[in-house]
């Protein structure tokens, strides 16, 4: 087994790249949030057709986010972000010469979904290989900050260049940063790829179901959730929403009870879970933010006239950084509350730890719970010398403590996305002053 990565020389140039390329995946939609009008003109289409792009590289993006990181493991990260890149390349500059709403679905919604699908996971395996534990934070936070820049950058630079110039310059454009990302891309260092095999059943399953998914929720505010919208499409007298999620759903299952007959060891968390246990959770709330941070604009503007638009935008960017501060601050106090009730409770109920430490530890701990890793408490305790049955014993309370903490705070995240659900009713279905169809 090989050592974990020191810190590279050429740390910042890595970074650099990985970064690039997360903000390569975001920079699309939040350009064309700001230009769909000029694009439909340009194309000969209509916001619609424009739309069901943006809606169709979502859906390829998301359901073959899970096949593209087993190829990733097969082909090598390096390799598969290489590959995905030049896959988006191509679909870029596709897009960039698309002279009609067909060739524009081939560029974008088709070859661009299939390069970040492929793209998305690498990034995320080379952070760990190319920066030392103490320094994947911060690199996990740069780049994830890089996504968000192009969501804020993304409307700016769309308006600019399509006043002054041409939507179509922003997709060269993005040919030309995937060239140089290819021009350095040997400096990054590499996760060999392994010798397993795609499960073509598995990838099928997951592609269907997370497409019927993410394909029923997309069109949720056209065709409506249960009852079908007027004018809308209905199968058996209700939506096609609610088909859709069904049978994802359906499908989605049938795909966990197959990856459950392929392996022995099970894909929740539980002691011997490592870090790839929510690699496949934080894609998928990662490409949920992506998809809201892509629209919010469109309805947030679209909810008030123009004349009004500075002010909408100034009260969805306060809410937008608000909703973060209390969000990361309310969870965090969940999983820290949980994690310090757990540990409490069990030094108090384990016999195999000796009276003194548990007086001594109720007393110290009762104001909160750091969370450490079982490395890092482990060797705080033999600092402090403390025997090894004792040792063993903190250390497996604070592993089946941790489990709790994260169950609570993950419950609670989507408890409250399932409560944000419920008002996506009021959101606007067309612009102000748009005259009904």
């Amino acid at each position: 087994m090989s050592s974990q990565p020191e810190v590279r020389s050429g740390s910042t140039l890595v970074l650099a790249v990985l970064a690039s390329g997360q903000f390569l995946m975001t920079l699309d939609s939040s350009v064309m949030n700001v230009s769909m009008a000029t694009v439909a003109q340009d194309v000969g289409t209509t916001i619609t057709g424009i739309q069901t792009a943006i809606t169709l590289y979502t859906l390829v993006m998301a359901s073959l986010m899970i096949t593209g990181g087993k190829v990733g493991t097969i082909l090598g990260r390096r390799r598969a972000f290489g590959v995905g890149l030049v896959i988006y390349g191509i679909g870029s500059f596709t897009t960039g010469l698309a002279p009609n709403l067909a060739v524009l679905l081939v560029g974008w919604s088709l070859l661009e979904g299939i390069g970040a699908a492929l793209i998305m996971p690498a990034i995320v395996s080379l952070v760990a290989a190319n920066f030392a534990p103490e320094r994947r934070s911060a690199a996990y936070g740069l780049v994830a900050a890089a996504g968000a820049s192009a969501v804020a950058v993304g409307p700016l630079l769309g308006g600019a260049v399509t006043t002054f110039a041409s939507w179509r310059y922003v997709f060269f454009g993005e040919v030309v940063l995937v060239v140089l990302i290819l021009l350095v891309l040997r400096r990054i260092e590499d996760v060999p790829p392994h010798r397993v095999h795609l499960d073509l059943v598995g990838s099928a399953l997951s592609v269907l179901g997370l497409g019927s998914v993410v394909y029923g929720v997309l069109r949720s505010s056209e065709w409506g959730w249960v009852r079908a919208e007027p004018g809308a499409p209905a199968v058996l007298g209700l939506s096609p929403v609610i088909w859709l999620l069904v049978a994802g759903s359906l499908v989605l299952y049938a795909f966990m009870r197959w990856q459950s007959a392929l392996v022995s060891k099970g894909r929740g968390m539980d002691p011997g879970a490592d870090a790839a246990v929510v690699s496949i959770p934080m894609l998928l709330m990662g490409l949920g933010l992506g998809a809201l941070a892509s629209q919010l604009g469109a309805i947030t503007v679209s909810s008030v006239p123009d004349s009004q638009s500075a002010e909408v935008g100034g009260v969805q960017n306060t809410a937008t950084n608000l909703g973060a501060s209390l969000g990361t601050a309310l969870i965090g106090s969940i999983l820290i509350a949980t994690l310090t009730t757990s540990v409490v409770a069990g030094i108090e109920d384990n016999s195999d730890i000796p009276p003194s430490v548990q007086q001594q530890a109720t007393t110290e701990l009762a104001s909160g719970v750091p969370f450490l890793s079982t490395t890092q408490l482990r060797a705080g305790l033999d600092e402090a010398g403390v025997d090894p049955s004792t040792t063993e014993a903190l250390v497996a309370v604070n592993a089946d403590a941790r489990l709790e903490g994260l169950r609570a705070a993950f419950a609670v995240t989507a408890l409250l996305a399932i409560a944000a659900l419920f008002g996506t009713g009021r959101l606007p279905r067309r612009s102000v002053g748009t005259p009904p169809p």
